[in-house]
């Protein structure tokens, strides 16, 4: 579901208000602000399409926000809602969302203007790689330059179109592979991609929930268990982010769909509900669950952790004030507005931002990416050299107790690493350490009201200290 070019705009402006609110806390000057600030390069296109028997001229955009790092790093969407206000915006995002997870990329973002449900595969296909070559024509893309990604409406198929035009128009990089991310395992992809958003959610909120002077505030006790989740879209990212939460022991008491909500405060079971959704086609009208028709009226149910993960502005000034979450985690880009922002942080509930929370996805695609320049799959040099030597211990370990493990532990202990374990701890260890970094900055440094500043000052002191060190500011 895609917002209005009105969102679009105030969601552009409220990014520019969130950086110019996190600016004053930082040392930089105003050149330096106004060039980070600022989007470096804006590629608006336009290019004919046969479509059945006549031509369709489409409209595409691709943003790089910021050259500080290269290459840049951002998804492809494709919208009928997609214009260069929201694209920006979203570029803009995915610079300080880099930043402060410690990938070394600059943002950008892209955009086609259609409604892919009304073309077909190879509509589609032809679109894309047209697309595609526009992008090759102006150097916007390349392992270097500028690497795509999935986002709304484009998955591992549109990924590979991509790599397939790319490979085709520059046969002689070696490294072509590297030139986008979210590709099918056949073609590079990394495994762990798919639910790598869903997991940093998970990994992101349960950091925030492990200290327990910030959950003594909430009248929370540390931990997931027992905790009443609610997940508002149960697209790649709420889904995988409710299963995670209801394996660690979180109680997922609502779900909320475009066609309604459900709400069970002794809990729901995600795959059955997934169940249901599949033979009925939604999920309202769940055996035991108390059914919206208006599916904002799941956000306002009781809960302790509120997880906006589908639409831009889904909490705005109109219902802010009726969330009765204290843990709000933004899973999507720009589910609150600025409006409700101030409100619910006057309410003294804890949000975690989207630019750190959502990060998940382009952390996983940083390891897509390392993958295919090195021409390696994690764990081929080492899965069996740490078998054989857990095996070792192991056999010293019983030869000196004079006790025999277990066939199961022993299974247990000399398992090596496969490529989605080293994925899914890289991507732990990384959320893990941004989310340290955010909290010091806002426990310490005096004037920073709430985590979502925080993020922004991490990202800038970064991000500036690197413009700095480029030497291009005499």
């Amino acid at each position: 579901m895609a917002v209005t070019n009105s969102v679009n705009n105030s969601f552009f402006e409220s990014v520019l208000r969130n950086f110019d609110k996190a600016a004053k806390h930082t040392r930089f000057d105003k050149g330096i602000l106004d060039q980070i600030k600022a989007c470096n390069s804006i590629l608006r296109v336009k290019f004919p399409v046969k479509i059945g028997d006549k031509i369709e001229v489409i409209e595409a955009y691709r943003v790089q926000h910021s050259h500080h790092k290269l290459p840049c790093k951002g998804g492809i969407r494709f919208s009928m809602e997609v214009d260069q206000e929201e694209v920006m915006a979203l570029a803009s995002l995915m610079t300080y969302k880099c930043a402060i997870v410690n990938v070394p990329f600059g943002g950008g973002k892209g955009g086609i203007k259609i409604d892919s449900k009304k073309y077909s595969a190879f509509e589609l296909e032809k679109i894309t790689r047209r697309y595609t070559s526009e992008l090759c024509k102006k150097n916007f893309i390349g392992p270097g330059i500028d690497v795509p990604a999935p986002d709304y409406g484009t998955g591992a198929r549109e990924m590979s179109w991509i790599l397939d035009t790319y490979s085709s128009l520059n046969p002689n990089d070696v490294n072509s592979q590297a030139c986008v991310t979210g590709k099918p395992i056949s073609q590079g992809g990394v495994r762990g991609r798919t639910e790598a958003t869903g997991l940093g959610v998970f990994f992101g909120v349960r950091e925030a929930c492990s200290f327990a002077e910030d959950m003594e505030k909430l009248g929370l006790s540390t931990g997931l268990a027992g905790k009443r989740v609610i997940v508002q879209g149960l697209g790649n990212v709420g889904y995988h982010a409710a299963m995670y939460f209801q394996e660690a022991g979180a109680k997922l008491v609502g779900l909320i769909e475009y066609d309604g909500a459900i709400y069970d405060e002794n809990g729901l079971d995600l795959h059955a509900v997934q169940a249901h959704r599949q033979k009925s086609g939604g999920i309202v009208n769940y055996p035991g669950a108390i059914s919206f028709a208006d599916p904002s009226e799941g956000l306002e149910q009781p809960c302790d952790i509120l997880i906006p993960a589908a639409l831009e502005s889904v909490i705005h000034k109109g219902n802010a004030d009726r969330i009765q979450a204290k843990i709000v985690g933004e899973a999507a880009n720009g589910p609150l507005t600025s409006e409700a922002d101030d409100i619910l942080n006057k309410k003294g509930v804890l949000i975690i931002p989207d630019i750190y929370l959502n990060a998940g996805g382009v952390t996983v695609s940083y390891f897509e990416w390392l993958k295919n320049l090195s021409h390696v799959r994690y764990g081929r040099l080492e899965k069996r050299f740490n078998e054989n030597m857990y095996k070792e211990v192991v056999d010293i370990i019983e030869s000196t107790t004079g006790k025999r493990v277990s066939d199961l532990e022993r299974k247990t202990i000399l398992r090596g690493p496969d490529e989605i374990d080293l994925v899914h701890s890289g991507l732990e260890d990384t959320m893990i350490n941004a989310y340290r970094e955010i909290r010091d900055i806002y426990v310490s440094q005096e004037g920073v009201e709430d985590l979502r500043t925080a993020a922004f000052v991490c990202a800038i002191n970064k991000i500036g200290v690197a413009y700095e060190e480029l030497g291009i500011f005499p």
